[in-house]
């Protein structure tokens, strides 16, 4: 991809010395950085290796400037919690780490983090405010005291679609209602081109399904976040419109038995015309096949008949409270919120914005389909779980894979509405009683 707002790599890496040089700066004072000090950051490793080199010698050069010993350690984001699970036991955690949102809620009740509110409200402030997608998720004010991470990236599945084979149908603008997309798929479905290339087996992309539920009208426990509320007629009315799509044979074959790859291999293969999934799909699509990849638009997910719900997941940047140098890895934190990093970070990173001032970047001017997406996304998306209340028991829920084995049930085993809700119903009450 392309560089922004005319940021060259060695340009970027050459003004890198203090907190706020770059872009609109902060209000904070300068904490006092001590020469010849240490400070070790955990980066995420995304898809993107422009993306993890950049974040990498950023930090380090950031580090020469300053007189810091900057040691970069890059963590696959699949081995996050487990590693920093480790670390906290061992009391081995680092300056600064990068991670979701899962791990900051959950080590923030735990105590492990110092609180950033400063950082966070500047920052806010200098960018044009935080966007709610952001701001909302990451609020862990309640369960911590304060704030403890500084959003950098929304991430979250869009809605993928091979604009060549919809023109041709007549369709120039993405289904906006989930029974839209069904019409649309419809129209250019010819078997064994399957047009509808949604998940329905237990992986995450399958979990998708739990946003369509909710998008009409269905929730996976009541508002206490306490007691399972899967059986409804608004359940019942989603199931009908998995079942329609089901018996047009608009699912391509084998997608309730999925694995997490699935989806992106019928996609790439030309086997599909929607898939809802990251835009690593558009990447892969980039190198292997980029006729298919300058064929793909991206948005954010169809809505039901109470709105839409597309789930965004915001990545943060926290400063554990072992931290042997806090004041370096708060300014290191300011310095990497700063719009000419940012700007050069997203040009080659897989991420939303989560700042409006960010939104003005180059990246997101709608030239980049993916960017596009996603900043539709930052801007349409609703926050983990929403309606339903984000705490463990959901989570648990998640992991159960209610939702896909509902939908199993009732398209591969021909159970009808009642008896695939009661199960269902039974399954996630059961869930939700272990955490009273």
């Amino acid at each position: 991809m392309r560089q922004t707002n005319g940021w060259t790599r060695r340009k970027l890496l050459g003004t890198s010395a203090g907190i706020g040089l770059l872009g609109a700066r902060s209000a904070l004072a300068a904490p006092a950085l001590v020469k010849g000090s240490k400070l070790t950051f955990w980066g995420g490793l995304i898809f993107s290796d422009k993306a993890n080199k950049l974040l990498a010698e950023t930090v380090r050069k950031w580090g020469t400037d300053n007189g810091i010993q900057a040691e970069v350690v890059m963590i696959n984001q699949n081995e996050t919690v487990q590693k920093v699970s480790a670390a906290v036991a061992s009391n081995t955690m680092p300056d600064a780490l990068d991670m979701g949102l899962d791990l900051l809620l959950l080590l923030s009740r735990q105590g492990i983090f110092l609180p950033i509110d400063d950082i966070y409200e500047s920052v806010g402030k200098a960018q044009g405010g935080w966007y709610s997608a952001a701001a909302n998720a990451t609020d862990t004010r309640k369960i911590a005291g304060g704030r403890t991470g500084l959003p950098f990236g929304i991430t979250g599945n869009l809605l993928l679609r091979r604009n060549d084979v919809l023109a041709k149908a007549g369709f120039s603008k993405p289904p906006s209602t989930w029974e839209e997309l069904v019409t649309q798929a419809a129209a250019v479905n010819k078997p064994p081109f399957h047009a509808l290339g949604l998940a329905l087996s237990n992986v995450g992309d399958g979990n998708t399904q739990i946003g369509v539920l909710q998008s009409y009208g269905g929730r996976i426990a009541d508002d206490t976040g306490t007691k399972a509320a899967i059986k409804s007629d608004a359940t019942r009315e989603y199931l009908r419109w998995v079942k329609n799509a089901w018996d047009k044979k608009l699912f391509p074959p084998g997608n309730t038995t999925w694995d997490g790859a699935g989806d992106n291999n019928a996609y790439l293969s030309g086997q599909t015309a929607f898939i809802a999934n990251t835009g690593s799909v558009g990447i892969a699509a980039k190198s292997q096949d980029p006729e298919l990849f300058n064929s793909t638009l991206y948005s954010s997910l169809p809505a039901g008949p109470k709105g839409t719900v597309s789930a965004v997941g915001p990545n943060v940047r926290a400063i554990p409270k072992s931290s042997k140098n806090p004041d370096a890895a708060r300014a290191l934190l300011e310095h990497l919120a700063q719009p000419a990093f940012m700007s050069a970070y997203y040009a080659d990173a897989i991420y939303g914005p989560v700042t409006k001032a960010q939104a003005k970047f180059a990246v997101f001017d709608g030239k980049d389909a993916i960017h596009a997406g996603l900043l539709d996304l930052v801007e349409r998306g609703t926050p983990p779980a929403f309606p339903d209340v984000y705490n463990a028991a959901f989570a648990d829920a998640w992991d159960n894979w209610v939702v896909p084995k509902m939908c199993q049930r009732v398209v591969i085993d021909n159970w009808d509405f009642d008896r695939a809700m009661d199960e269902a119903q039974r399954v996630t009450q059961a869930i939700y009683d272990k955490y009273k």
